[in-house]
This record gives structure tokens, sequence and C-alpha cells, in this order.
């Protein structure tokens, strides 16, 4: 099986999407789909969202599987112009509609908040009104134009099982040395 890198340009203007339930379904790129978030922080929250930081990682660190209904391969969280302004990276395998809504309910049901809460204009509602979240997203997400995959359009479960087989295979062959 050759894996053969590949890159998708994605079109600057949305309005040919297929329609989701929010809104344009984004198109599954050799990344997968994902999303950036740009905002500004409310002012003198910046430190509360490096506190959300270190509390989610507090979190994963009791259950390592508090996010893996998200099916993401990472995130990235970025404080920039002086702690002023946040961007949200995320590339997972389901659509923006599906990423949302299991978001919504992950962190309604884990009792967990999000950094977002610090940002300007971010729903207060947002762990009942899934739709009011989705229109905070959508308003401030900054669409790639190209996207790259290494190993195109292979999913984060894909992966884990692949490296599962290589320890497998690493272990048998070391036992028969």
């Amino acid at each position: 099986m050759e894996i053969k890198p590949q890159a998708a340009v994605i079109p600057k203007e949305m309005g040919d999407l297929e329609q989701g339930k929010y809104g344009p379904v984004f198109p599954k790129t050799p990344a997968c789909y994902g999303f950036t978030i740009v905002a500004r922080v409310k002012p003198g929250r910046a430190e509360a969202i490096r506190e959300h930081g270190n509390t989610l990682a507090e979190a994963l660190e009791r259950d390592p599987y508090l996010l893996a209904p998200l099916k993401l391969h990472y995130l990235r969280w970025v404080l920039f112009d002086d702690d002023t302004r946040f961007m949200y990276q995320g590339i997972f395998d389901t659509d923006f509609d599906k990423y949302t809504e299991d978001a919504v309910a992950l962190f309604s049901k884990a009792g967990v908040s999000t950094a977002f809460e610090n940002l300007e204009g971010f729903p207060e509602d947002w762990k009942t009104n899934p739709e009011a979240f989705v229109r905070f997203v959508r308003e401030h997400h900054c669409p790639s134009f190209i996207e790259y995959g290494e190993y195109p359009f292979v999913t984060a479960d894909e992966i884990k099982k692949a490296l599962r087989i290589k320890s497998a295979l690493s272990e048998m062959l070391d036992q028969l040395q």
C-alpha cells in the first residue's frame, strides 16, 4: 500500500458547498476536517484562558479519553497580540456539524467549561443552544485556502490501530530474538 501525500485547494466562495444543519459543509481534505477560529479576548481574561488549558490538561490526565468522541487529530490554542486575541485550530474526522454537536454535548455532560467563554461575543447559553455556538464559530472561522496531508484521509482511529499493530509486531519480533 502506497501512502501518497496530497494537498487540496479549498474554494474561497462556500456558496456552492453542500448545506448541512448549520450551514455549508466544509469539504473533507487530505488533512480530514477542521477549522480555525480567531476572536478577541475579553479584557483581562487571558489568564483565565491559560488556566482553562491547565484545567483541561488535568481532566485529560484523569481521563485520557475525555475528548475521544470528538475524533481529534489535534487541537491548538494560541494567545497572541499581547494576549488580546485567541486562535483555536482543530483537525478532526467528523464534519463540522457533528463535531460541534459532539463538543457541546461532551462539555455539557462532563461539566467542563470552554476557553471560548472568555472571548468577546461568545454566547452565554452555548451549552443549551448549539445553534448560537455554531454561529459564533462560523462568524470567527478563518478558512484555509489549501490543506496538506502527509497521510491523506487517514482517520485518527486508523492511525491508532496502525500504531497498535506496529507495537504488537515489534513485541513479537523481540520475543523471537
